[in-house]
């Protein structure tokens, strides 16, 4: 493995030449130092850099820099590299920037012009972010390779796992002589797809999610087999309460059924959140998350598929698909909501293979130059409508009412409005779609009687309804008709909560010591920052609880 980098882009010649010279001069032992004269130089080389599976350390970037700022540069290159240490180069007069910036690219630092001499200025600033970054490193990424057809689902499911687990991944198609030469080396033909190749050179056939898993590094087993706290759900509000709980000293445990952060996960752009006022993806807000919850100890399963919850006396038990299971004292429930199956025909038979349900961001750069449609009028499908419309020719947005104004923020319905490739289709619904190997074509119909069109699209992403998919619930929790899981007020108070003398607590369900949070609560607000907050009360109400039972 190469030494860690730092790296250092300043559009001044002069000044970028000093700054490498000087940190080459104290770290180059250790660090390999690498310099770029302007903000898209510096984030191709970040590019190589994540491609070869090497690790970045430090980032400085100056402030005032053409066609690309210092900011837009770090905030970039979080994506690529979310551990590496983010520093400033500002003059005096940028300091208000500097301090913007704290919010915006969650800068650790920022340097003022000049800092000669170095010992004094430039070294003990980068010794703590250096010291900073050894504790928490961003890992060595594992080269998995994949191999698999263009239009699979199978392949499609492989790849999207990974994307949302944050697992770098290289995508090889049948067609590539790269792809080839792995399905010769593994004995497989191009029927075998997809193939999975580990960095250790271990092979996978079509691996089930649990499987891919445990291969590329994600943690799928509990330590323990009793925790105060069992969060299920990885979402805004199971963080949220897997951040609180680990933070107030509960021994707790986080069970994701898939990759966490939920929906919100898949968003390219959340602006509404509070404390970032130019946005944030909801990829980035999931990574720091998570790793908030894990610096404070909790720990995060991944693939983990509950089918069952049992009540044995004092003891919460959640029962796994493979037949294991894990018990705490009290349970928050946080699995959030899935998207509704549009039953029109021919929609299932292309799942994954051009009809995907949520954002699919692995799917866009195959976009370019192409029209996709989007069907959904609330936040997610508009957020989705942007995202897609700097890669997309044209994108359509399909919805059944009027307009925009009763499901999605204003904000977002603003910009909407000012990008021309988006056109919104009122009172439209998706009837059909038709296709050989993938989707090609959809029937729209107006809803006003002015009948049905064809239109040629391999691209349609559904963003409709909200389905809590609590039926393994059935029977010990209390849901409404449409499977949202009652709490506080709304629960019929049974003998359980008698027993204890009291009515149920707020976000509390019908089993005592059993909460809800988030968008699987009956009549909850679909909101990040609600989502969030609730997992934090539920934690509050545990604690109440807890110190109930003693």
């Amino acid at each position: 493995m190469a030494k860690p980098a730092i790296l250092t882009v300043d559009d001044d010649p002069a000044v970028s030449r000093a700054v490498a010279r000087d940190l080459r001069k104290q770290y180059a032992q250790d660090y390999r130092i690498i310099r770029a004269d302007s903000g898209q130089e510096a984030l191709d080389a970040l590019k190589e850099l994540k491609l070869r599976g090497e690790q970045v350390a430090v980032l400085l970037a100056d402030y005032r820099m053409p066609n690309m700022t210092g900011l837009q540069f770090l905030e970039e290159a979080m994506d690529l590299f979310p551990r590496a240490r983010r520093v400033l180069l500002t003059a005096y007069a940028d300091t208000d920037a500097a301090i913007q910036a704290i919010n915006v690219v969650d800068l650790d630092h920022y340097l003022l012009k000049p800092w000669h001499p170095p010992e004094e200025k430039l070294y003990p600033v980068m010794d703590a972010m250096l010291e900073a970054w050894k504790a928490a490193p961003d890992r060595p990424v594992a080269d998995v390779k994949i191999v698999g057809h263009r239009w699979s689902a199978p392949s499609f499911k492989v790849r999207d796992f990974l994307a949302r687990n944050m697992v770098s991944y290289r995508w090889y198609t049948t067609d590539d002589a790269e792809g080839q030469r792995l399905l010769t080396a593994a004995g497989l033909t191009e029927a075998d797809v997809p193939l999975v190749v580990t960095a250790e050179g271990k092979t996978m056939v079509a691996p089930t999610e649990a499987e891919l898993a445990v291969q590329v590094g994600l943690t799928t087993t509990p330590a323990s087999d009793f925790y105060d706290l069992v969060v299920v759900g990885g979402g805004p509000a199971g963080l949220g309460a897997a951040v609180y709980g680990a933070s107030e000293g509960l021994r707790t445990v986080l069970l994701e059924e898939r990759a966490t952060g939920g929906q919100a996960g898949q968003s390219s752009r959340i602006e509404n959140y509070l404390g970032f006022p130019d946005g944030v993806s909801g990829a980035q807000l999931t990574d720091r998350a998570r790793r908030q919850a894990v610096k404070f100890g909790a720990e995060l399963l991944t693939a983990c598929r509950v089918t069952r919850l049992a009540v044995e006396g004092s003891a919460r038990v959640l029962h796994f698909e493979d037949g294991t299971t894990i018990a705490a004292h009290s349970v928050i429930l946080a699995t959030g909501v899935s998207y509704r199956r549009l039953t029109a025909p021919g929609l299932e038979q292309f799942h994954g293979r051009g009809v995907y349900y949520g954002s699919a961001s692995t799917e866009a750069p195959s976009c370019s130059d192409q029209d996709v449609y989007i069907v959904g009028g609330a936040n997610s499908a508009g957020q989705a409508a942007m995202f897609f419309s700097r890669y997309a020719r044209r994108v359509h947005l399909v919805i059944r009412a009027p307009n925009l104004n009763a499901s999605m923020s204003r904000y977002l319905i603003q910009q909407i409005a000012s990008v021309p490739t988006i056109e919104v289709h009122p009172c439209t619904e998706i009837i059909g779609a038709d296709g050989d190997e993938h989707l090609e074509r959809l029937t729209l119909r107006s809803m006003d009687g002015s009948g049905e069109r064809t239109v040629d699209s391999s691209w349609l992403f559904i963003f409709i309804g909200a389905e809590p998919r609590t039926d393994w619930l059935d029977g010990v929790v209390q849901r409404d008709a449409r499977g949202f899981v009652l709490t506080g007020p709304d629960v019929e108070s049974g003998a359980d909560h008698a027993a204890l003398g009291r009515d149920p607590y707020h976000l509390e369900c019908s089993v005592p010591g059993v909460f809800a949070a988030g968008d699987v609560r009956a009549d909850s607000v679909k909101r990040v920052a609600s989502a969030v907050g609730e997992g934090a009360m539920a934690v509050s109400l545990v604690h109440r609880y807890l110190v109930e039972g003693q």
